[in-house]
């Protein structure tokens, strides 16, 4: 049996699709009553709680051999973490896969990385067999962007020229659900990221492509865009944390992509381009 956290965001949700397609015994641990029935409908045994609550963890890790740790990233994310790794030993769980990030290295300096890389090297201390899935950067967080590429044609970021692997989610969660279920990924660290290393005028560029008209990426001032992003992000850990993200993005982002996708997968990523085809009514007016 599989146990999966973080099954009712975007990651984990793909995960959760995918492994009720190769019809694998899973279950997820939620906070929301309300996903509920959604995730029973693709096969999921349900415990209603949260990896901050030690009895519902507990409950949930029962008769459990792998777990998934995705958690979103806050403050508290290398302590809760360490606690489902505790949680895991003291449950006899043989394995650990948890999704890291690609900028997740020893030499790590922004906060984000850092904490990723903190809780891995925590795992990889617990006995416990382990793989590290490490993405770039989501298409889906392009979303935010759907208002003013609908309304101005222009997509507001700070990136400078740095560049990104952007991948699909529901790439990521296909990956996912073949390393629960398969052999042979003990102690692998996946780097993954799209087909394409890409600029944000890059990005603008596949966007006019497939919507048919000219759509400008204007870079924005980073204190501008904080002063923007405060208003959605009111922990102001979370703000600088993801500000200095951006910031080491600005600064060069990463330059190569990898082929950790089609080699596990057998098949190429989704393409920004695909992506973009594919939800083109929340792009256009």
């Amino acid at each position: 049996m599989i146990l999966i956290t973080g099954a009712t965001g975007k990651s984990g949700s793909a995960t959760a699709n995918e492994l009720f397609k190769l019809g694998a015994s899973y279950r997820a641990l939620i906070r929301n009553p309300e996903k509920e029935n959604d995730l029973k409908e693709i096969g999921a045994d349900v415990i209603l709680g949260s990896v901050e609550d030690k009895d519902s963890l507990e409950s949930a890790m029962a008769d459990i051999e792998t777990v998934l740790i995705l958690l979103p990233n806050s403050e508290d994310q290398l302590s809760l973490e360490k606690q489902i790794v505790d949680m895991s030993v003291a449950s006899g769980v043989k394995s650990i896969v948890k999704v890291s990030s690609i900028e997740a290295t020893p030499d790590a300096t922004s906060p984000i990385p850092r904490l990723h890389q903190e809780s891995e090297d925590y795992i990889k201390a617990s006995g416990l067999d382990w793989t590290m899935i490490k993405p770039n950067f989501y298409m889906q967080n392009l979303l935010s962007s759907a208002g003013t590429i609908k309304e101005q044609d222009k997509i507001f970021l700070p990136m400078g020229d740095g560049k990104t692997g952007m991948i699909d989610t529901r790439d990521v969660g296909k990956v996912l659900a073949k390393v629960l279920t398969e052999e042979g990924h003990a102690s692998k660290n996946y780097s993954i990221t799209g087909p394409e290393i890409l600029s944000f005028h890059d990005v603008a560029e596949k966007f006019s492509n497939v919507l048919g008209r000219k759509i400008d990426y204007v870079d924005m001032p980073m204190a501008a865009y904080k002063d923007i992003l405060s208003k959605f992000l009111t922990n102001q850990w979370h703000l600088d944390s993801v500000i200095d993200l951006f910031q080491g993005i600005v600064e060069g982002g990463i330059e190569d992509k990898t082929d950790t996708y089609s080699e596990l997968m057998g098949q190429q990523p989704t393409s920004l381009e695909e992506y973009i085809a594919e939800h083109k009514f929340i792009f256009n007016s």
